[in-house]
């Protein structure tokens, strides 16, 4: 049998490719729904049916719960985890900050996380109990302890709720941090905290299928990740990740 982890990686990479070839091609921006304060797009769709034919065609057994819905055994105790563009709205107009995010739970633990900037030819892996990596090199998370010497990002989420909350976080901590960056991307929001590039990410409300395989990457980093469920859904989350040495307000 192929290892996950390679799959993964395989899977991750041709959907990049796919991605990389359309970006700024307007025909091929196709917008199937459309809100005040998000996008899905006809190649969201089309990126995690081509991740799901490798991963399934892989290991037919396996569940695979992606943002553009469900395929292969949902009994199956292995569950693939697939946000086949993080930051769409980002790869809408044209911003080349986006990635594809894919992660392998088996009884509702992460084993696997791959996290692929196409952009940048970025590829973040990570295996339970063997640490992350950056491109085949072992990263970690960075040493700052103040808050007066950190860079981190803060989210805005889709409900007006979470907006209020997130406005009130980036309000208390500008003062307090060197930077706060808004990067319309939660999960290379956190493969960046996981490679010591940001030292913390908050967000009132995200999705499974966004931090799944970045939660992985950042505690294999040596980092911390609180996540609080919401909506009484397991996947909806409040979301708290640091390089665990910092204390956030």
């Amino acid at each position: 049998m192929s290892e996950p982890l390679d799959v993964a990686i395989r899977a991750a990479k041709e959907a990049g490719a796919f991605l990389r070839e359309h970006f700024e091609n307007t025909e091929s921006l196709v917008v199937n729904e459309a809100s005040q304060h998000d996008i899905k797009l006809e190649l969201d769709v089309r990126s995690q049916t081509l991740i799901t034919k490798i991963l399934l065609g892989e290991f037919p057994d396996h569940a695979l719960y992606g943002e553009e819905g469900l395929a292969g055994n949902q009994q199956s105790p292995w569950q693939w985890i697939v946000d086949p563009i993080d930051g769409t709205v980002n790869y809408f107009y044209g911003l080349p900050h986006f990635c594809v995010s894919i992660a392998l739970r088996h009884q509702g633990v992460t084993q696997v996380g791959v996290i692929y900037d196409p952009m940048t030819d970025s590829l973040w892996t990570s295996k339970r109990g063997e640490g992350a990596s950056l491109n085949g090199r072992k990263i970690s998370v960075s040493n700052r302890v103040e808050l007066k010497e950190a860079v981190i990002t803060v989210g805005f989420s889709k409900t007006a709720a979470a907006m209020q909350q997130g406005l009130g976080m980036f309000q208390e901590l500008s003062s307090q941090v060197r930077k706060v960056r808004i990067m319309g991307s939660a999960a290379l929001g956190l493969a960046y905290i996981a490679s010591g590039r940001l030292d913390a990410y908050i967000e009132g409300y995200i999705s499974l299928w966004d931090i799944a395989a970045g939660v992985l990457l950042i505690e294999e980093a040596g980092g911390v990740v609180e996540l609080t469920n919401l909506d009484n859904s397991p996947d909806k989350f409040s979301v708290r990740a640091t390089n665990g040495k910092l204390t956030l307000p």
